[in-house]
């Protein structure tokens, strides 16, 4: 397991130094080094506003009294991705920008919660699919559910 980190960093960072080195062969030292600044400072200022806007989201699930998975997914990636922003790189920060944004951020949220959902017994993250159906007026509200197991490993 350690071997294959390291060996990932290590390639992450050559990627990361041959980017680095063709913006800056196209448009100039000087011009990089300040795209490099600012992608660490927009970083921070993402990771401040969407981490603030999930904590509330996370406080709201618990006052509500119900599973924050969801929640908890997305403070995790904002905060990977606001980290990944502040490193030098321009291949980080397009990673770290796809998951510090919450439209792109619930893709990956979506497959982080069913990778988890078939690790974990059933019911721990609370219920993945939800359907809601309002009933007539006159007739109490009906409210559907359905709790997905995951699939039985070998």
């Amino acid at each position: 397991m350690f071997v294959p980190i390291v060996l990932g960093i290590i390639a992450m960072s050559l990627v990361e130094i041959w980017v680095i080195v063709a913006v800056g062969q196209q448009i100039g030292a000087l011009p990089t080094l300040a795209l490099l600044v600012a992608s660490a400072l927009l970083g921070g200022w993402l990771l401040r506003r969407e981490g603030a806007r999930t904590w509330r989201a996370f406080r709201r699930a618990l006052d509500e009294r119900r599973a924050p998975a969801a929640e908890v997914v997305d403070g995790v990636l904002v905060l990977v991705g606001g980290l990944l922003m502040m490193l030098p790189g321009f291949v980080t920060d397009v990673v770290g920008i796809l998951l510090v944004l919450p439209p792109t951020r619930r893709i990956v949220r979506g497959a982080v919660l069913l990778r988890l959902a078939a690790r974990l017994p059933a019911g721990v993250l609370g219920p993945l699919h939800v359907r809601s159906r309002r009933g007539r007026p006159a007739r109490p509200t009906t409210v559907e559910g359905e709790i997905v197991d995951p699939p039985d490993e070998p």
